[in-house]
């Protein structure tokens, strides 16, 4: 059974900095991207960052980038997201994937990407506070 679990969502303050995990089991990360999408209340799930396992090349969105570094585990099966300055907007449900053979360029790009994945963790809430 393939199984993604996210830990390390919680309260923050403006500014500070919280570290994402997602464990994950029944399959490996080879020819998967994986990374972080989110959606805030009333919002669009976008994507955040995403990392290659071909070639671990690494994609953010814009809001992000700068902020945020994505980083694997491949031995341990575990995906990482270390966010730092955190800001209101960045307050949601923040969501591990995995799509088989997707590029990292179209779930960053593309709007609607998050219906190409295969796998999908429960989310965990990211609350920004002012």
């Amino acid at each position: 059974e393939v199984q993604l679990v996210e830990s390390g969502g919680g309260l923050v303050q403006a500014g500070g900095s919280l570290r994402l995990s997602c464990a994950a089991s029944g399959f490996t990360f080879d020819d998967y991207a994986i990374g972080w999408f989110r959606q805030a209340p009333g919002k669009e799930r976008e994507g955040v960052s995403c990392i290659s396992s071909s070639d671990g090349s690494t994609y953010y969105a814009d809001s992000v980038k700068g902020r945020f570094t994505i980083s694997s585990d491949n031995a341990k099966n575990t995906l990482y997201l270390q966010m730092n300055s955190l800001k209101p907007d960045d307050t949601a449900v923040y969501y591990c994937a995995a799509a088989y053979l997707l590029s990292c360029s179209v779930w960053i790009r593309f709007p609607y990407s998050y219906y190409g994945m295969n796998y999908w963790g429960k989310g965990t809430l990211v609350t920004v506070s002012a």
